[in-house]
């Protein structure tokens, strides 16, 4: 009889959550709104992740997969994850209006990158050629949100659609634009920072087991961001822990106006002695006379051996079309080098030798 008893009641139990507990299953590409005062955006689907933000009641997602539970969208342009069972499908007549309202836009030119969010720092997620048209969902600092042909969205750069009618940056040089500019500033130029390697290439392997790939963002994001303060334009061809294939990188740094290309990386050798800092070009010119501006700043404020600028084959030098410069900020190989590249002077100082090098290289 007690089987039975606890038989009845779990089935009474479950009929109660299929009841009275809200759910949703979640389709690809559908818009679902938040039903609670306040929904938890997070970093991962777990209630222990991380919370990356903040939606509120009434608040309209689009749901791209789900998983036990979680659903995942996109929030200030990065992937994110919302508790399903808080989201209820929006009203037809919402996702009618929306439909209705939205206005096409045509690609004006050939391989635009699609992002993740409303600017060259996002994550780059496709590309599109000229004639191609896409709706229109929000325009947000000069660049269009639209819905992609799987039904998820995308970022794209306004000036490179039939809807942008001010000057288009790709037709117009930035040094021209910044004649009067003093050399105390880097305003008006655009400054594409790759930094080597990511995801399934871990670069080189330094002493201890230390991944080149590992180092290689923390000093790209100082460079980045002192090139900011400096009044720099800065595009990253990867911003986080992710592969990046040599041509796409080249494609980044080609679709835009592109002053200088510099690709960061760390070095090694079998020998542990050798060590230092170099810089690599491939064609004269240009290329050479920034990987000179760099080398002679970067090893002036920094205490390592200056191996000079040499000119390599590396396919992101030889392939891109911008003055394009690769620079080995030392060996992870070697002990000195080591020690000093995981300290936070070291970070400052080669930031502030790069920023340092483009203003001589651009004066």
């Amino acid at each position: 009889m007690r089987s039975k008893e606890f038989l009845t009641a779990g089935i009474g139990f479950l009929l109660f959550l299929f009841i009275f507990i809200p759910t949703v299953h979640a389709e690809k590409g559908q818009i679902y709104e938040v039903g609670t005062q306040s929904l938890n955006v997070r970093s991962a689907p777990s209630h222990s992740a991380k919370i990356i933000g903040n939606l509120d009641e009434g608040d309209h997602v689009v749901v791209f997969q789900e998983s036990f539970g979680w659903v995942q969208t996109y929030y200030d342009g990065q992937e994110a994850w919302v508790a399903s069972q808080y989201l209820f499908p929006a009203s037809k007549r919402t996702q009618v209006n929306t439909a209705s309202n939205q206005k096409e836009i045509t690609i004006t030119e050939n391989e635009v990158q699609i992002r993740t969010g409303p600017g060259t720092s996002y994550k780059v997620i496709g590309s599109t050629s000229k004639g191609d048209t896409f709706n229109l969902l929000e325009t947000k600092n000069d660049w269009h949100k639209v819905t992609l042909n799987d039904d998820s969205t995308g970022w794209i750069a306004a000036w490179l659609t039939s809807t942008y009618t001010g000057s288009n940056p790709s037709e117009t040089s930035n040094k021209q634009q910044v004649a009067g500019v003093t050399s105390s500033s880097l305003e008006g130029y655009n400054i594409v920072i790759d930094p080597g390697h990511g995801g399934k290439d871990s670069g080189a392997i330094g002493i201890d087991g230390i991944f080149e790939k590992d180092l290689i963002m923390m000093t790209a994001d100082n460079i980045a961001q002192q090139l900011r303060a400096a009044g720099a334009t800065v595009i990253l061809t990867r911003t986080d822990d992710y592969f990046v294939p040599l041509d796409e990188r080249v494609q980044i740094s080609n679709a835009y106006n592109t002053d200088a290309f510099i690709s960061i990386h760390f070095n090694a050798f079998p020998l542990i002695p050798i060590q230092g800092i170099s810089t690599h070009y491939y064609s004269y010119g240009a290329s050479q006379d920034l990987a000179r501006d760099i080398q002679a700043s970067v090893t002036q404020g920094i205490n390592m051996q200056n191996r000079g600028i040499m000119q390599s084959n590396y396919h992101v030098l030889r392939e891109n079309s911008d003055a394009a410069v690769l620079i080995e900020l030392g060996f992870i190989t070697n002990p000195h080098d080591l020690s000093m590249i995981q300290t936070t002077d070291y970070q400052n100082n080669v930031a502030e030798g790069i920023v340092d090098g483009l203003k001589n290289y651009f004066q």
